[in-house]
């Protein structure tokens, strides 16, 4: 669990940094060293994109469908076949060194509305991402990116120990480059 997201004037350089709904690939094209890339298509259709640090590839990044494009195009996974209804993320890296699939989906409030109870689903979710990539040996973590003005009120307290007993993770603001296993650029 990282608990309490490192924010501040390194954030470009360390983290991820998240406000509102942000794409991670406008965050990661801002940050020296790093380069997306659109992954060639396959059969017409997007595939994600490919993330490099210093020319080398480092992760693969999928938003919505691309990622079930990639299951299906290059490994021959086809989500009916292990789900009854496909989730959509709003990010999920692939980090590649680290064979992990992160789940990242970013919850930004300033009133209060229905995320409440979305954030009592990651268990169900990341165990369906698990379903999904069981065959590749891929370790799934489902973390959620939350705006610590908001979400780091007392009345949270409850639903944030729960997203932790359920073995999966919240950040407040950015996300720290090296809990990814990607390189942070030195200052």
């Amino acid at each position: 669990m990282i608990k309490d997201g490192v924010g501040g004037a390194n954030t470009n350089r360390t983290g991820l940094a998240f406000e509102r709904k942000v794409s991670i690939i406008d965050i990661f094209s801002n940050i020296d060293g790093y380069e997306v890339e659109i992954a060639p298509l396959i059969e017409n259709k997007q595939v994600g994109s490919l993330l490099k640090f210093e020319n080398q590839l480092v992760a693969r990044i999928f938003e919505k469908h691309n990622f079930y494009n990639f299951l299906e195009l290059e490994h021959n996974i086809y989500w009916k076949k292990y789900l009854s209804k496909r989730l959509l993320p709003d990010t999920a890296l692939l980090i590649i060194v680290r064979d992990t699939l992160f789940i990242i989906e970013i919850k930004y409030q300033e009133v209060a509305g229905s995320v409440d109870e979305k954030l009592q689903t990651c268990d169900f979710k990341r165990k369906q991402y698990q379903k999904l990539v069981k065959s590749l040996n891929y370790k799934v973590e489902f973390v959620y990116v939350l705006n610590k003005d908001w979400f780091g009120k007392s009345e949270y307290k409850d639903v944030l120990e729960y997203i932790c007993s359920m073995n999966c993770h919240y950040v407040f603001d950015e996300i720290p480059l090296k809990w990814l296993g990607l390189p942070a650029v030195k200052i």
